[in-house]
């Protein structure tokens, strides 16, 4: 039996970027109503559904595109403070409202926001305004109320990220004493899948959550626990006000003013579950719902470094609903350096591909010996395995070998070489060398990526930042010279 047309909107943002792909999987056909189609052109399932430009704001776009849809995904609402945005959320809701009831949608569904009872935040009170406008829309809705949602890319997960991992300790205000119900990205999408058969008759909110009740102090210190971090040092004082609480947050991390704020004066609110209805029509999985440490596990796997077959190359393109995507804002995703460099070389692809993958052992790393000799015996010095392990093969590499302190991570034959550290680090860190064709010789490229652990991470980047400007810095000038000189038929030496 064929599935439902199921009209998504928000498709670029968190949720329904991540929702798009788990309907299609389960056999429904999908159209995304969007502003701006270009913007899901990227995506790799955007040649699997239909698009359809429209603004919800736009009552006669908006309904011709719901028209012959089953089941309509509302995924969008502003952010802010004052009144504005609650006066935008309310005029979309009721127009989307009203095209869905025109358009004959059978059902609509809405993700809200756990509330509890008597006064709230302003960013609250405008979900649960929006969701009485879709329960009172004459279409059969289900709403489904979520506090935290635990995943990459989540503005709440990523501000309990980064004020976890730089802070080791922290003066912190009264909320983190606020008792919370988290759920996993991964529940929340199977929830959302799953209303799209709820019956016709059934039209109400349920709450969603985790198995785990915690305050946020809770979810920071294992968050620590879960990230490989030493255990933090909390400290709450009452003199933090609300926007004490958002500016220090904006100090902290990277998560922007206008999207701290609402949440800041919203965890100032205790937001557990009353009830567990969904289960009726949304059967838990057999190994249950997703604690909050499995939740974190998986949104930090890409780079903990007890998988270290979690290759970077697949860690930037996303395989599950816990991982980033390319349309995840900025500053999603946890800290990133890059030190990205390149150069035209005026030799084949061919010789530049020899000397990159001769590097490391006897011919050296092409910048600065010194500077490399004395990082191999600091490495040394910490217990590290330092330079000494050379290379298996003078010309060649292969998948899993060592190179000096680096384990080779990737090679594809004449155009790149990763390579994944394994000296001592306050994080993970990669280097990647390619080679390419250019009219008349060739092109380097040079990426050295470094994800910090903690504050000490982010001191170790920038204060040896420097000395990898000096490292780094060389190396494409004197690669570019080597390969000039093989192309040359010069013998190879140490660099």
């Amino acid at each position: 039996m064929a599935g439902k047309l199921c009209v998504v909107t928000g498709a670029t943002g968190y949720v329904g970027g991540r929702l798009v792909p788990q309907l299609l999987a389960a056999g429904h056909r999908v159209r995304c109503l969007t502003r701006s189609p270009a913007s899901l052109a990227g995506q790799p399932w955007a040649g699997d559904v239909e698009i359809a430009r429209a603004d919800v704001a736009d009552p006669e776009a908006t309904g011709q595109a719901l028209a012959g849809a089953d089941v309509a995904y509302y995924l969008v609402h502003a952010m802010g403070g004052g009144s504005s945005f609650a006066q935008r959320d309310r005029r979309n809701a009721r127009t989307f409202a009203e095209a869905a009831r025109f358009s004959g949608v059978s059902r609509l569904v809405y993700l809200g926001a756990l509330t509890p009872g008597g006064p709230v935040s302003n960013h609250l009170r405008s979900r649960a305004e929006v969701e009485r406008i879709l329960l009172g829309s004459g279409v059969p809705a289900v709403v489904l109320r979520a506090a935290v949602i635990i995943g990459s890319g989540s503005a709440s997960f990523e501000m309990l990220r980064y004020l976890t991992e730089r802070l080791p300790v922290m003066i912190t205000p009264r909320w983190v004493a606020t008792t919370v119900q988290p759920v996993a990205i991964r529940d929340v999408l199977r929830y959302l899948v799953g209303a799209a058969e709820v019956p016709p008759e059934v039209s109400r909110a349920f709450d969603i959550g985790g198995p785990d009740v915690l305050t946020y102090r809770d979810m920071m210190l294992r968050y620590a626990a879960a990230a490989g971090l030493p255990r933090r040092v909390i400290a709450g004082v009452p003199v933090l006000t609300t926007r004490l609480s958002s500016l220090w947050v904006g100090l902290v991390t990277p998560v922007p003013a206008a999207v701290a704020r609402p949440l800041v004066e919203s965890l100032r609110y205790e937001v557990v579950c009353a009830e567990h209805d969904i289960a009726d029509y949304v059967p838990d999985p057999p190994g249950g719902l997703i604690g909050f440490d499995r939740a974190v596990a998986l949104a930090i796997r890409r780079v903990r470094e007890a998988e270290v077959a979690t290759r970077w190359s697949s860690a930037s393109v996303p395989g599950a609903p816990s991982d980033p995507l390319p349309t995840d804002p900025d500053w999603a995703g946890g800290s990133l350096y890059v030190d990205e460099r390149s150069r035209e070389v005026a030799a084949p692809a061919a010789d530049l591909w020899r000397v990159i993958e001769g590097i490391g052992g006897v011919s050296g790393w092409y910048s600065l010996p010194v500077a490399w000799e004395l990082r191999g015996l600091l490495d040394r010095l910490a217990g590290g395995v330092g330079l000494r392990r050379g290379r298996r093969d003078p010309v060649h590499l292969r998948v899993g070998d060592a190179l000096d302190f680096w384990r080779v991570e990737e090679v594809k034959p004449g155009r790149l070489l990763r390579l994944r550290a394994e000296m001592r680090l306050p994080g993970l860190a990669w280097l990647e060398l390619t080679a390419s064709e250019r009219d008349g010789g060739a092109r380097y490229g040079q990426r050295a990526i470094f994800y910090p652990r903690g504050l000490l991470g982010h001191l170790y980047w920038w204060t040896m930042r420097p000395f990898h400007g000096l490292i780094f810095g060389a190396m494409p000038q004197n690669v570019a010279r080597r390969a000039v000189a093989v192309s040359a038929g010069e013998p190879e030496g140490r660099s």
